[in-house]
């Protein structure tokens, strides 16, 4: 008889800052490539259902796996632990997995800080979590498993890294049909995420992403993307999708041929996709839109070329105000990425920051995130080298609270000054002219989103 596995995506910590519902894709890689291999597998994303941790209990109790997977960030590391001892309670001899770029570099300590956790999953897990599902159902051991830390006879043994996938297009299609997609549509609108690369070049000392997948750009090819997006279109009858590569323009010959295929196909989806700002050119966006692109984000972080230069970011002001002046005419939504408070900034570094929000007038600001000390970055490894760190609760770590405490900014002088920002953004005649353009509930939520902002920094002020 098949093993069982079941794979869990934790809910948000209580009063943790929530994105909107995004359908998790690692765990949907995960279920495809076991199920390509003739297992047995369920899924549970408790973020995109909204459901409790009494609901994933009852589930474990009925279907009884033998193996339960739970991937994670920093911020839903704890709930993670969490649904690893109901995992344990529901079948004692289960093995529970747990996998992200949390754990990832911070094995050993999930470890001895939850005997529930089995076994460790590092990096990229696909073929990690099939190996371990073979040698499972076999009753073999795991001590030759690449990519694992676990835990043998009370002996915390940390295994090789497992090398990457290089031919991404290998992979099988996420497996969307294990999440109720009509439920998920019917709670709003519902964007479907792509992958379409791994890994990166470049070294930013705030991001786990080259940590996590390496300094190597890895490509699916634009016929196996475009496969993919047919799919979605016709068996899920998706309307949009989202991008979610790090670098997604970074090779932008592929793009243009992606783009194409996307025309030559006749497709009607509409995307958006994130990028740098240099890895972009005025013709490549007009392709872009061309082939349904309605809106990209970018990385701007700051708008001090010297916190830039801090942050290993390797991009100029200047690209920035180019990058979105390009996007601005040619019609493209836009969205800005900011970090406030990484270490060096001071009110003077911040305030540059919000005048180039200003000048690039982004449709939305992904703002103003708090720099957060995530493990398996420099910014981590420096903040507690020095004895920044003032929060060591993950619970806290949602980018919206400072957790760093820096000889340039205190803590509160970060929350305040981010809850100005926020409120000069959003009170703009431009920011409040743009949403009413998209409809009167657009423009009232950004009335009550600036009016929120306006008491939040009048409250930090005191």
């Amino acid at each position: 008889m098949g093993i069982r596995i079941a794979l869990l995506n934790p809910p948000y910590p209580v009063g943790a800052h929530q994105h909107a519902p995004f359908i998790s894709l690692g765990i949907l890689y995960l279920a495809s490539v076991l199920r390509r291999e003739d297992f047995d597998v369920s899924v549970i994303d408790c973020q995109a259902l909204g459901v409790s941790y009494d609901y994933v209990a009852k589930k474990l109790l009925k279907e009884r796996p033998d193996i339960v997977g739970i991937t994670s960030t920093t911020l839903t590391y704890k709930p993670a632990l969490r649904l690893a001892r109901i995992a344990k309670a529901a079948r004692n001899d289960c093995l529970v997995v747990l996998g992200g770029c949390h754990v990832t570099f911070w094995d050993t300590q999930a470890l001895n800080e939850c005997q529930s956790v089995d076994v460790i999953v590092r990096k990229e897990g696909e073929l990690t979590m099939l190996d371990i599902a073979e040698r499972i159902q076999v009753g073999d051991g795991l001590d030759n498993v690449l990519g694992i830390t676990f835990r043998r006879n009370g002996e915390i043994i940390r295994n090789p890294d497992r090398p990457y996938i290089e031919n991404l297009d290998e992979l099988p299609f996420p497996a969307h049909d294990l999440l109720p997609i009509d439920h998920l549509r019917r709670t709003g609108g519902l964007i479907f995420p792509v992958m379409t690369s791994r890994g990166c070049i470049f070294w930013c000392e705030f991001c786990t992403a080259v940590r996590m997948f390496g300094r190597k750009y890895r490509a699916r090819s634009p016929r196996n993307i475009a496969d993919e997006l047919e799919l979605l279109e016709n068996e899920y009858s998706a309307e949009e999708v989202a991008f979610c590569d790090d670098l997604f323009t970074l090779d932008q010959e592929r793009t243009r041929k992606l783009c194409m295929e996307i025309i030559r196909r006749g497709m009607k989806l509409k995307w958006t996709c994130g990028t740098r700002v240099d890895m972009v050119s005025r013709d490549l966006l007009q392709l872009m839109k061309k082939a349904g692109c309605i809106g990209v984000w970018f990385g701007v972080e700051s708008g001090s070329q010297g916190m830039l230069d801090k942050m290993q970011k390797n991009i100029s002001v200047r690209q920035t105000v180019r990058a979105f002046k390009w996007a601005r005419e040619i019609g493209l939504r836009t969205l800005a990425q900011v970090i406030l408070g990484y270490p060096g900034e001071t009110e003077g570094t911040a305030w540059e920051t919000i005048r180039l929000v200003e000048t690039i007038s982004p449709d939305e600001v992904g703002f103003y995130n708090v720099a957060t000390p995530f493990p398996g970055t420099p910014l981590y490894d420096i903040a507690v080298e020095k004895g920044w760190v003032k929060v060591n609760d993950f619970e806290k770590y949602d980018t919206t609270k400072p957790v760093l405490e820096t000889p340039w900014m205190s803590m509160k002088s970060v929350e305040r000054i981010r809850e100005t920002a926020f409120m000069r953004f959003y009170l703009r005649p431009k920011t409040i002219s743009r949403a009413f353009s998209k409809g009167w509930r657009s423009g009232l939520a950004a009335s009550k989103e600036a009016i929120k902002h306006l008491f939040k920094a009048m409250k930090a002020s005191l």
